[in-house]
């Protein structure tokens, strides 16, 4: 795992102002686990890591945990980044704006309409999807940014 990665366990930790020892104890494991979470030698088990989101108040966690441990997960969840509350309504608002400016929902109907996207719409359908998909990418960042604030 690249360092920056292995350290999410212990960026959010200390974000929430918990210690490894008090840590472990609120989540009923070792001190020697939430050591070897924060360095990369082991992977938590999705139940702890659950724990910690809560302990940790980091839903954040449990996106970046579900998606670098699983390719699949990845390839269809988009990846998030942290961001406040304002930067992310922002953006979110900003995603949509520019989606019902650009008429793509009408566009994305006329494509549909008759339930088949040939080869000459494909190129559309697929920038839709990828406004669509940065929608979802900034409504997921508002909440996360939400349960952290």
């Amino acid at each position: 795992m690249p360092e920056e990665c292995r350290n999410i366990y212990k960026n959010c930790r200390k974000a929430a102002g918990f210690t490894q020892e008090a840590a472990a104890e609120r989540l009923g494991i070792s001190v020697e686990s939430i050591r070897a979470y924060e360095s990369g030698q082991r992977v938590p088990p999705d139940d702890v890591v659950d724990l910690m989101s809560i302990l940790y108040n980091s839903l954040y966690l449990i996106a970046w945990h579900s998606r670098a441990k699983s390719a699949m997960y990845s390839r269809v969840v988009p990846e998030i980044q942290p961001r406040s509350v304002l930067e992310a309504s922002a953006r979110l608002t900003n995603r949509i704006f520019h989606f019902a400016d650009t008429h793509a929902d009408r566009r994305l109907m006329r494509i549909a309409e008759d339930n088949v996207i040939d080869a000459d719409e494909r190129p559309e359908f697929d920038d839709i999807l990828e406004d669509l998909q940065e929608i979802v990418e900034a409504a997921l960042e508002l909440r996360c940014a939400r349960e952290s604030s």
